[in-house]
């Protein structure tokens, strides 16, 4: 069991990134609230883990705190949700938020999450009650600064323009619809954004705290 990973970002694509560890690549999947925290691509990182056998894969995903490995372990349990679905969660929503809409009973905070229906919205409440005092009172690991370096003009709007896309792309990942994902990336996008923060901006807009 892989539980911990330190090594240099090579490549961001959220939900994806490809970690360097001694020479190793490994590809692992993560969830929006962890590349909020990333540093830049060439940067080292620490991610905990949690490794899924598949019959037809073998995926791993990694997380920046404890606490949200804890409520991604805790969410696969629930009937009817999958690790796709726990992403899309904790993309959404920090564990305190989802502590938050599951004491208050909110299923109206959980229906905005993709793929999740009132059925599923009120199982969770339902599961996860008993569940959240050993998720939201983990410590967690320290997080990561994130940057974006300097460029020319062309080479600033040319990364504009790319950061747009792969907002695009990650929240079609996540889970939305293609004209969904592009209507929400492109309201909050002013052209100087980040994708990890056009897609923070863009979920927010979605399921505002």
């Amino acid at each position: 069991m892989i539980g911990r990973l330190r090594g240099q970002i090579l490549a961001k694509h959220p939900p994806q990134l490809l970690l360097d560890v001694n020479g190793v690549g490994y590809e692992l999947e993560a969830p929006m609230s962890t590349f909020y925290d990333l540093p830049a691509v060439g940067e080292t990182v620490t991610l905990v883990t949690h490794f899924v056998v598949r019959e037809d894969a073998q995926i791993l995903y990694g997380f920046s705190h404890e606490r949200d490995r804890a409520l991604f372990r805790a969410l696969i349990k629930v009937t009817g949700v999958g690790a796709r679905m726990a992403l899309a969660i904790l993309s959404g929503m920090d564990a305190a938020r989802f502590a938050q809409c599951v004491e208050q009973e909110d299923t109206s905070a959980l229906v905005r999450v993709p793929g999740i229906g009132k059925k599923t919205a009120e199982r969770l409440i339902i599961e996860m009650r008993d569940r959240l005092d050993a998720v939201t009172n983990l410590s967690s690991l320290m997080p990561a600064t994130s940057g974006r370096p300097a460029h020319d003009a062309g080479a600033i709007k040319a990364a504009e323009d790319q950061a747009l896309a792969d907002a695009i792309s990650a929240l079609v990942a996540l889970g939305y619809k293609p004209p969904d994902a592009n209507r929400m990336a492109r309201a909050v996008d002013d052209g100087a954004k980040t994708s990890e923060e056009i897609i923070r901006a863009a979920l927010r807009a979605v399921n505002p705290v």
